[in-house]
Parts: C-alpha cells; structure tokens; sequence
C-alpha cells in the first residue's frame, strides 16, 4: 500500500468558525420573489425602510438586475422593460462549461447592479456586513444558461465576490448560492474559479475569514477533494513538505494542515524529521465513505479566450 509523508513544520492555525445557530426573529423580509420562485428569507438585509417598510411580508426581485419592489404592479411593469432581458447578464464572460458560465461584474463600471445583489444577498447571510462601496470589488456570477430550446432567460443562481486589492491575499470575500440552487454541487464550482484566480494571479490565497459554520462545511468539502486529488496523483512514495502540497492545489498551507487534521489521515511516525505519513489506502477509504469526488470541479477548456484577471486584480 502506497503512502505519502507529509512535513508539518509549518504554522497550523486552525480553521475559523462564525457560529449563529439562531436565525433572528427581525427579519425586516420574511419572503422574497424572485422572477417566479417564491421562497423564505434567512436574515435581516439593509433594504431602505422608506422603500420597503419596517416589516414585509414579502418582496418582488427582478432575477435580472436584482432591482427590487414591494409592490406587485411595479414589478411586473419592470419586468418588461429590464434592459438585461435582451442584453443578458451585466460584465464579461470568463467560463462556460455546460449549462453553467461564470461572468466577471466590476463593482465600479455595475454599481447599482452590485448594490442591490449586495442586498439580496445579505438576506441569505448572516455575518457579511454590505458595503455600498462596492466599487472596490469584484463580483463573479454563476449562471445557469438554459439549452437552445427553452424559452427561459440565464438564469442568475450564486455569485462570489471578490477585492480588486486584498492585502491578505484573499481570493474570495463572499460566496453564495441562492436557496433553490443550493445542495446541487454549484457552490464548488464558485470555489474552483476563485482558486483559479489565485493560480492566474500566481499567489496562493483563499477565503476572507472568519468562515460562517455553512461556510466552512463547504470549503472544508472543497478542500478534503482537491487535497486528497494532489496526494492521490504522486505516484511514488515521496516526502512533500506543507508548502510543496500547498502549492500543488493551490490551498494555503494553513488550510491544507487544517484539512488534513480534519480528514484523520495523519499517522504519527519515528522519522528524524517529524514528518507525518499519510498512508493512500486509508485517504481512498476516506474519499469513499465521505462521497468526495476529487474530478476538478472546473475545467481549464471551458475559460474563454485564455482569460486573465482584469485591470488591478492581483495587485497590492
């Protein structure tokens, strides 16, 4: 049986966690509409209360431009004339896989767009404070787009965002995918981009933290697969220090070390060096009976036109 040794001496911060098991009772939007789909809110959002009330019962969301009304009569007249129902989602497509593209929004150029996503989003979100300073960001949309023979428009159901300068390296500030899409494995193909933008950008990075709870079950996820994807594809019994694994799936060593401890793969050995050994056969049974699937969840064919990170990103 094949096994790996990993070097450790490397910091082992632990993941971060936000914890708010309690949903609040004040939610100033109980129900939200957005295009046909009717569903519950999670948390309170910063709509102006001069527009929407103190407490509503439900509000309408263009699922084009996330404009937003109280009222039924607005919304449907709105609806007809949205400008995004001809010209198709606001930015630049950088990926198309599928029945799934992601377009590129720079905050400054689509401001009202950015906003009122920012407050859509922050119904679904619980430790995100909304900037409406969101010309300093980012935002990369998942879209589903419907075959040739339907007659429904992209649909928009996630996005992540992202700073145009992260001191810190983050690759990601906020990642969301819209209730009715959820449980459907498109929150990994958020992910994928946005360690695809570290690559592109040749830096290692990753999540703004703290991880909400939900958030961390699903980086956690994220990176077990592609961990596991970089041991798995060594083909010899080698020594491979934190940074060298790090830079094989592009995860910070402070995370690959978290996911590691996390996964109970490390077996402690009398090596000299204090290297741990992680034995292959026992990280296969762990992809096995966690379900992972180590397959890329982004395909390097499916960006366009060898996409590169726009003006200012990747700089500090």
């Amino acid at each position: 049986m094949g096994s790996l040794s990993v070097s450790t001496n490397a910091l082992a911060s632990p993941l971060a966690t936000h914890r708010n098991k309690e949903k609040p009772a004040d939610l100033n939007v109980r129900n939200v509409v957005l295009g046909d789909i009717l569903f519950k809110t999670w948390y309170p959002s910063f709509y102006p209360e001069e527009l929407v009330g103190r407490e509503l019962e439900r509000l309408f969301v263009c699922q084009l431009c996330f404009k937003y009304s109280k009222d039924l009569m607005p919304y449907l007249a709105h609806t007809k004339v949205c400008a995004l129902k001809h010209e198709g989602p606001p930015g630049r497509p950088i990926y198309s896989r599928d029945l799934h593209a992601i377009y590129e929004v720079d905050g400054e150029e689509h401001q009202l767009f950015a906003q009122n996503l920012s407050l859509f989003a922050k119904l679904f979100l619980d430790n995100k404070s909304i900037f409406f300073d969101v010309s300093s960001f980012d935002y990369y949309l998942l879209v589903h787009i419907p075959n040739s023979t339907s007659s429904h428009h992209p649909q928009i159901v996630g996005f992540f965002s992202k700073e145009k300068m992260s001191w810190d390296n983050n690759n990601l500030a906020c990642i969301l995918v819209f209730p009715p899409w959820q449980r459907k494995g498109l929150g990994k193909i958020l992910m994928g981009v946005s360690y695809e933008l570290s690559r592109r950008e040749n830096r290692l990075g990753g999540p703004e933290k703290p991880l909400s709870e939900l958030g961390r079950k699903g980086y956690m996820r994220f990176w077990e697969a592609r961990v596991a994807r970089a041991i798995l594809e060594v083909k010899a019994k080698r020594t491979l220090s934190v940074g060298e694994l790090a830079e094989a799936c592009w995860v910070l060593p402070e995370d690959v070390v978290g996911t590691l401890k996390d996964m109970r793969v490390l077996t402690a050995s009398k090596r000299a060096d204090g290297a741990a050994v992680i034995s292959k056969a026992k990280l296969r049974e762990y992809v096995l009976n966690r379900g992972l699937d180590p397959t890329p969840p982004i395909s390097e064919e499916g960006f366009l036109d060898k996409w590169v990170p726009g003006p200012g990103e990747g700089e500090v």
